[in-house]
């Protein structure tokens, strides 16, 4: 039997695999040649080899709704490009790295055995910048949206709960939010301790990292700590060193900048920067440049006041002086008159002598008599009526003395009266003062300071004469 031979399938046409890579490449390099993309895209997978100056990373396209990658693509940079991207950390304060989103100038290459890759050529510095002043502008809105009983914003002013807080008149209970490490801590403190007048500051403490804006919380936590001590702050102080500017970005963190804007004691910033202002100062009542600034702005308030009671006490020696020349005048004239009424008398009893003498040459005895008894009398009405007039003026005298003794505060305070002070300040009526108020009490001869337990309203008829 003949057997029939069996039909087989006919092998297909193949190529090697790196044939097609070299199909690929050459289909690349002709369709996109030397030619260059900008590129937005996310950083992901990042790594730097140091020792060949080689930047690997992948760039991703994210769905915005669904966080669905759309696309990913290998990258690399090195050379000139690893310049650029030094540059761009430079310029931005943004360290290149995973999960930011950056806009690159890149070239397509496919490589048989790395396939395919983006070289990166450069790095736009303007987009990362006006990324982080998109944020900045968004976050401004939304503390004027969502707080408008205490945040406002009338042109390009922001208007804020503590920004229309008034400063004490002295500034000497602080607290300070600032790093243990920081410059500015230290440029603040030594320029408050050392100020040319002698002022003495209380400074609290309360240290946080003041850079990177993972640490917000942290530093939310430093404010809300302050607001709990209950201390009477005259002010709190935010403090820390230059930087570059993506380490400002704590500053405008939105819980942060909501707490400053709301907090019930003036807030004054002085953050170390020399260009934007950041959120927080424009939510807090005062910012400052520097550290040292912030110091010289307290220096300069508590000088101001100063000042204000140094004119006050001017002002009241030189109505001393003038209350005093003005009745020491007066007791001049006084004399002056007192001399003129006197001699004007003396005159005319001398001219009535002198018409006696005629009378008494006519009738001696009896008119030497007579007028030995008017003369003793005249005498004795001159002596008394001198005698009562010095003793009247000098009554004056007397009156004015005890009015000008009765000005001085000793004088008050030895009558068993008391100056009351609250933070420093006279107080004239109780409706400042509670129960837990610290007091000084100035009496004659001791200060005493003490807390108030507790408040009772009287009628104030209690010392009516």
């Amino acid at each position: 039997m003949k057997m029939e031979a069996t039909s087989y399938p006919s092998k297909p046409d193949s190529i090697r695999l790196s044939e097609l890579s070299q199909q690929i490449q050459q289909t690349l390099d002709g369709a996109f040649g030397t030619r260059t993309f900008w590129v937005i895209a996310d950083i992901t997978n990042y790594t730097f080899k140091p020792q060949t100056n080689y930047h690997y990373f992948e760039l991703v396209e994210k769905d915005r709704s669904s966080a669905r990658i759309l696309a990913k693509i290998s990258g690399r940079a090195w050379g000139n490009a690893s310049v650029n991207i030094s540059n761009f950390e430079q310029a931005t304060g943004q360290k290149f790295k995973n999960d930011i989103n950056v806009l690159i100038q890149v070239t397509v290459q496919y490589n048989p055995a790395f396939g395919l890759q983006l070289n990166l050529i450069d790095i736009d510095t303007n987009f990362t910048l006006g990324l982080f002043e998109q944020q900045r502008k968004e976050t401004l809105e939304k503390l004027v949206r969502e707080n408008g009983d205490f945040i406002q914003k009338s042109g390009e002013r922001y208007f804020t709960r503590n920004s229309g807080l008034e400063f004490n008149r002295v500034i000497q209970n602080i607290a300070l939010i600032s790093s243990d490490t920081s410059a500015g801590y230290l440029d603040f403190k030594h320029t408050l301790e050392n100020n040319a007048f002698g002022y003495r500051f209380n400074i609290d403490n309360y240290f946080t990292l003041v850079q990177g804006e993972v640490n917000a919380r942290q530093f939310l936590n430093r404010i809300i700590d302050v607001f709990k001590s209950e201390k009477q702050y005259d002010a709190l102080v935010i403090i820390r060193g230059g930087g570059a500017q993506t380490d400002f970005l704590i500053f405008d963190n939105y819980e942060l900048c909501r707490a400053i804007a709301k907090f019930p004691v003036p807030v004054i910033t002085g953050i170390g920067h020399q260009k934007n202002e950041t959120i927080a100062d424009l939510m807090a009542h005062t910012s400052t440049k520097t550290p040292t600034k912030a110091s010289e702005l307290i220096i300069a308030h508590n000088r101001a006041f100063e000042d204000s009671m140094t004119g006050i006490q001017k002002m009241m020696l030189i109505k001393t002086y003038q209350l005093i020349n003005h009745h020491k005048d007066r007791l001049a004239h006084m004399n002056q008159s007192t001399i003129n009424t006197a001699r004007n008398l003396l005159h005319g009893h001398q001219r009535n002598i002198q018409n006696l003498s005629g009378l008494i040459i006519s009738n001696p005895k009896l008119l030497i008599s007579n007028k030995r008894k008017d003369l003793s009398n005249l005498s004795n009405n001159l002596e008394s009526y001198s005698r009562i007039y010095f003793a009247n003026k000098r009554g004056y005298i007397g009156h004015f003395q005890s009015i000008v003794k009765l000005m001085s505060p000793q004088n008050i305070l030895n009558k068993g009266f008391a100056i009351i002070k609250v933070n420093g300040a006279i107080i004239s009526t109780a409706d400042a003062i509670e129960a837990g108020t610290e007091l000084t009490i100035s009496m004659a001869s001791a200060e005493i300071k003490t807390t108030v337990k507790s408040k009772k309203v009287t009628n104030g008829n209690e010392f009516n004469l």
